[in-house]
């Protein structure tokens, strides 16, 4: 790749990144012009390749001690997409038009602050609840609240009942629960990855629901709390929260 704006061909695959991210086309890829900034500020930590091949050129990440942070550029605008990870749980993130607040933000987070004190040092950055839960140990008491709140505010009411029903049950309650697509699911974790071998629940209308095992059984009940009792006579005996 040439070293000069005017060597992006329309062929190549910065082209149509020449005008707004200039010091990255000139680097050739997001990673090397990152890692000059990296390096420049003196902070230490090498910019790896994201693991998708189709944005090889556009994307990167760093990694340290089970953090990571991962960077995507915007196309037509100059804006750098910044995420910041502990583990698999999404922590923060932002946008900014500044490589070399990126790479500072980078380097903050990978020094392991708590998140609060990353967002409040890089106000481009935003948090949410859940991320700081999860800090704290606190994440299934959240998913919890934001699941039964979610479900008065969709106005389902069957949802609600069984929301309701499955919260009162202790063995449930210290469980994360969840939703995909419309089953409601309950996990030992709740960060990724999330567990499904264990049953879970959908309202199929009038009353009725349909439960379904791990091994694939369906079974269909009238009322949330019969969906509910089902549900825990198939809970395996290991169905107990995990780190």
């Amino acid at each position: 790749m040439s070293e000069h704006l005017s060597g992006a061909a329309p062929k190549d695959p910065m082209h149509e990144y020449a005008t707004p991210y200039p010091e990255v086309v000139q680097a050739g890829s997001l990673q090397n012009a990152l890692q000059v900034a990296v390096d420049r500020a003196g902070y230490g930590f090498a910019v790896e390749l994201t693991p998708s091949p189709g944005w090889r050129y556009v994307a990167a990440q760093a990694a340290a001690e089970g953090r990571s942070a991962t960077v995507l550029m915007a196309q037509q605008e100059r804006c750098f997409i910044v995420d910041c990870w502990a583990g698999e749980v999404h922590m923060a993130t932002g946008d900014t038009e500044d490589l070399s607040q990126v790479a500072a933000a980078m380097d903050s987070w990978l020094r392991a602050p708590r998140v609060r004190e990353l967002v409040e040092q890089w106000p481009y950055l935003r948090t949410w609840e859940l991320a700081e839960a999860h800090e704290r140990g606190e994440a299934v008491p959240v998913r919890w609240r934001q699941l039964r709140e979610a479900a008065v505010l969709k106005q389902d009411t069957a949802l609600h009942e069984l929301v309701e029903a499955a919260f009162e049950q202790p063995r449930l309650r210290v469980l994360s629960p969840g939703q995909s697509m419309y089953w409601l699911t309950f996990s030992r974790r709740a960060a990724p990855p999330i567990c499904h071998d264990l049953p879970r629940v959908m309202s199929i209308g009038h009353g009725r629901y349909r439960v379904r095992f791990a091994d694939g059984r369906l079974q269909e009940v009238d009322g949330a709390a019969e969906a509910v009792a089902v549900i825990l006579d198939g809970l395996p005996g290991d169905a107990v929260p995990r780190p």
